[in-house]
């Protein structure tokens, strides 16, 4: 299995916008973190794909031990 790589160690702050679909890096070698860019190809690691149900400001995972995936959970805090 292929390892993730920390791309952070607090979460990222994000504008979620109701109706769309988003594409969370859980790979951690985007550069467009915490959004996918592809860098996982070749790998055996996908993106979670998602689409935000309401207008909100999220705490995404920028560790990528998240239990909950793609939003944080303070996993980082034990890194």
């Amino acid at each position: 299995m292929d390892k993730v790589q920390v791309a952070g160690k607090a979460p990222q702050m994000e504008q979620l916008e109701a109706g769309n679909t988003y594409a969370w890096c859980a790979c951690g070698k985007s550069i467009n973190q915490p959004w996918c860019n592809g860098a996982h190809q070749g790998t055996e690691l996908a993106p979670k794909v998602f689409r935000a149900e309401e207008n909100i400001t999220a705490a995404m995972c920028m560790c990528k031990q998240t239990k909950n995936p793609p939003y944080c959970d303070g996993s980082h805090m034990s890194l």
